[in-house]
């Protein structure tokens, strides 16, 4: 009686996938300190930082350069960058090389409307020359893999992709991941994953699928369907790292992990906020806090909960009586602030529900 499917890893030029699992670029999500909690709960094949501007890094712009900080425990690591001039690209690119990626790759993706204005992310899906040429350029400029992540098409008048990934491919991308929408819909209506099939005729690299993967029977029918070669998970793992790890079970075949108990959720979201204020301090893990002062700390922490006050209540969704706490969760600015009312909803939790319950969530 043979065992369940698997799903292999693959190679992105000399960087190795162990598993076909991709957390996406999310901007205010994959921050250093949400992946450093990726990695450790579900260990994902690679990870992307969140979007990095060429522009800002071209004025060397303290805060975007934060975003490009690569600690070894979170390799393979892809830089993601977005940008509508080929020289600021490639210079961008070779900034990320320098400082750690192991992957770059170049958004042609994003819909937001301030950053296609800017001929950037997706506004390049209408330019085809121009895409190439951006590709050709940072692929020229670096030593370490480029890939490519694409929306189908500006509009439904074109499905651009196919013929854009092959450009990429020839001038020398190693992986190219297809969101299965066009760009003016934003995340509305289904991904339409018949054309992650059809891209996959177009080229030889690796393809990613990206598109309304949920679960590990999603994972796993998107590959079986399309022919793709792995996924990449994007708002399903948004404060919800055990299910990035159930997908990642699902496709290497090993017992799905239980659910994460209440205390648990808990933990983790105090370790993210805490992780969040190290890092808008400045520093890591492994580093002692002893150049700021009562003031500084005090701005970086209240800096890094306001970052996170959108994913905290996230933590705790579809727990009774979380609703009635994610307004003192969205304006919470300490992290003594966030315990507090992390500990009470316990208390109260643990008082209504019994523990079997709580442990299967």
């Amino acid at each position: 009686m043979g065992g369940r499917k698997t799903y292999p890893g693959f190679d992105i030029g000399p960087v190795r996938a162990d598993v076909p699992l991709f957390l996406a670029p999310m901007e205010d999500v994959t921050n250093l300190a949400f992946r450093l909690i990726a990695k450790r709960i579900a260990n994902p094949g690679v990870m992307f930082t969140e979007f990095v501007s060429a522009m800002a890094i071209h004025h060397r712009a303290h805060k975007t350069l934060k975003k490009m900080r690569v600690m070894d425990q979170e390799r393979p690591l892809g830089v993601q960058i977005f940008g509508g001039e080929p020289h600021t690209m490639a210079e961008t690119a070779r900034v990320a090389e320098e400082l750690g990626a192991d992957i770059l790759d170049v958004n042609m993706g994003c819909w937001v409307p301030k950053v296609c204005r800017t001929g950037s992310g997706a506004a390049l899906l209408k330019d085809p020359e121009l895409a190439e040429t951006i590709v050709a350029g940072v692929v020229r400029a670096v030593k370490i893999p480029v890939t490519v992540k694409v929306r189908a098409g500006w509009d439904w008048s074109l499905f651009a992709a196919p013929d854009l990934a092959r450009r990429f491919q020839d001038v020398g991308a190693r992986m190219v991941t297809l969101h299965a929408r066009f760009a003016k819909q934003g995340f509305e209506g289904e991904a339409d994953w018949k054309l992650i099939q059809e891209m996959r005729k177009a080229v030889t690299v690796p393809l990613v699928g990206n598109g309304d993967v949920r679960t590990p029977e999603d994972a796993r029918r998107m590959i079986d369907e399309t022919g793709c070669d792995g996924v990449m998970v994007g708002r399903a793992a948004i404060s919800n790292p055990w299910q990035l790890a159930k997908i990642r079970a699902g496709l290497t075949g090993d017992p799905e992990p239980m659910g994460p108990t209440l205390e648990q959720r808990i933990d983790t979201a105090t370790e993210h906020a805490k992780s969040m204020i190290a890092f808008e301090e400045g520093l890591d893990e492994r580093q002692q806090v002893t150049t700021l002062s009562p003031k500084e700390r005090q701005e970086a922490e209240l800096r890094g909960i306001r970052a996170l006050r959108g994913q905290l209540p996230l933590y705790i969704k579809g727990y009774a009586g979380a609703a009635e706490v994610r307004g003192q969760l969205s304006r919470v600015a300490s992290v003594q602030e966030l315990q507090d009312i992390l500990a009470e909803f316990q208390k109260r939790t643990e008082e209504q529900t019994p523990p079997e319950v709580q442990s299967v969530r």
